[in-house]
């Protein structure tokens, strides 16, 4: 039997996220939480998965960036509401995550890990309630779109975070 790494070459290729000067790879092994600076939800809602667009034209799964003192939970709860205005109705499950060394001398934030980090995917059913909230210091989210599973990876490739390979992923391992 293949290994994920084997059926999604693409997604656990090491990588180079210029826009951030870090040197990535996925991994399926969940790190300790304290490593985990980001998080974004393969949110599953009826009708599909849950897609974000941005003024800027960037195609995402909702989440972000930690927060001083957030648990994983309370990050998804408060990036839930701003990027698609919805909350989280049942656990989180582990998915993966992409490990990020940074080539930068300091942390993005103070309070985030640094050398490494973790930009964690979670998957978990979430409902929209109302439009995102758009906090004037994120991301303006400019579309919501709820998609069957096989269209949200469609919509997500070409991102730079292999986006669509991580719903394919999610598919795979019955996730979605």
């Amino acid at each position: 039997m293949q290994t994920w790494a084997e059926r999604f070459p693409d997604l656990f290729a090491p990588g180079y996220w210029e826009w951030g000067d870090l040197d990535v790879r996925y991994t399926v092994e969940q790190p300790p939480d304290e490593l985990i600076s980001n998080v974004h939800v393969v949110g599953r809602t009826t009708g599909g998965i849950v897609v974000c667009t941005n003024d800027l034209g960037w195609r995402f799964l909702p989440g972000g960036t930690r927060e001083p003192g957030e648990t994983i939970e309370e990050i998804v709860h408060r990036e839930l509401l701003e990027e698609a205005g919805a909350r989280l109705t049942g656990p989180l499950t582990w998915l993966g995550a992409h490990r990020a060394d940074h080539r930068r001398p300091g942390p993005y934030r103070p309070h985030l890990p640094h050398p490494v980090s973790y930009w964690a995917n979670y998957v978990a059913d979430i409902v929209i309630e109302q439009e995102p909230t758009n906090p004037e210091d994120g991301e303006q989210v400019t579309d919501v779109l709820v998609l069957p599973p096989d269209e949200a990876a469609a919509y997500l490739d070409g991102q730079p975070e292999e986006v669509g390979s991580i719903v394919r992923l999610a598919q795979a391992m019955r996730l979605v």
